[in-house]
């Protein structure tokens, strides 16, 4: 592969990693001086900060396995220190889908509006559920990443690292079944977290519908706050979901790569695909909270109004 190839795939990392660390760190401050100044935070707020540090992290974890690939290969295919960034990385990537969902649940059962007794039941209680839920992530996060840091070394990097040097080893042969049932099997857990933002997504459209019904048949019209909330919890939602999907995809590419002509190339290609999913999602959870837009906008006012001054 040529080096202007990397380097450009380099530079398109370097910016998505720049454009998502922004948006996500601006969530997690906006959220600390909002608790710094009112003593508390909300639970909304604290899903939002959690999911924000999250994929502040795994954008971190993406980037340096990228660049641990092209700038040091024999450190990236045998380095002890390796082993370390394939813990961080699952976890990472754990914790981000977790949280998501902890988001798409909270949305559902703030926003949506039904009469089950459990339903009405968890609503009340969703507030105060919302720590220990987190913490239940965290701890089950860190119990699937300890024993797949063993499998991403051993038998995906030393392909790769035999790929650049030669054809495929004996072992790496020998190795892809166990492989690839290893990646299947780590990847299947991640399938509960975005069936539950499924159900939740499709919950909340069966809950809009009702409303929008119940509306025209009051003949009040069909926009109100409530019909407005479900809307906004929706794109945040459908928007996780769909990017989710992109981002396994991405995965996918980035753990099979030697099976592929172009093991370098597919595991960059894979990475920089990877990226939009924590960085663009911060962005689009900004534009549908009412504070964390607000802030926006008078950060861009100020920003704006000094360049301007400058100018003058």
């Amino acid at each position: 592969m040529s080096d202007e190839v990397i380097n450009t795939l380099m530079i398109i990392t370097v910016g998505e990693f720049s454009v998502g660390i922004l948006g996500n760190a601006f969530i997690v401050l906006v959220n600390f001086m909002d608790c710094i100044k009112n003593k508390k935070i909300a639970s909304i707020d604290l899903i939002l900060t959690s999911l924000a540090i999250s994929r502040i992290c795994l954008m971190c974890i993406i980037t340096l396995d990228g660049f641990m690939l092209v700038l040091d290969p024999d450190v990236y295919a045998t380095g002890k220190q390796m082993r370390i960034i394939d813990f961080f990385w699952t976890l990472t990537n754990h914790l981000s889908i977790w949280f998501a969902t902890c988001l798409s649940i909270f949305y559902f059962f703030k926003i949506a509006n039904f009469f089950h007794p459990l339903f009405l039941w968890m609503k009340w209680r969703i507030e105060r559920a919302i720590p220990g839920i987190l913490l239940v992530c965290t701890a089950f996060a860190v119990f699937i990443s300890l024993p797949a840091a063993d499998d991403l070394n051993d038998d995906f990097r030393l392909c790769v690292k035999a790929k650049w040097k030669t054809n495929l080893t004996l072992r790496c042969r020998v190795n892809k079944a166990q492989y690839a049932s290893s990646k299947v099997y780590l990847n299947l857990f991640t399938l509960f977290p975005f069936s539950v933002s499924l159900i939740s997504f499709l919950l909340l459209i069966l809950s809009l519908w009702r409303h929008i019904r119940r509306m025209q048949l009051n003949a009040t019209g069909c926009r109100d706050p409530s019909t407005d909330a479900h809307m906004g919890a929706m794109k945040a939602v459908i928007s996780f979901l769909l990017l989710f999907i992109a981002y396994n995809l991405s995965f996918l590419i980035a753990t099979s790569s030697y099976f592929m002509p172009e093991t370098e190339l597919a595991v960059l290609i894979g990475e920089l695909i990877a990226l939009i999913y924590p960085s663009s999602h911060s962005f689009i959870l900004i534009l549908g909270n009412k504070k964390l837009r607000q802030a926006s906008l008078r950060v861009l006012y100020k920003v704006t109004h000094t360049l301007k001054r400058r100018n003058f």
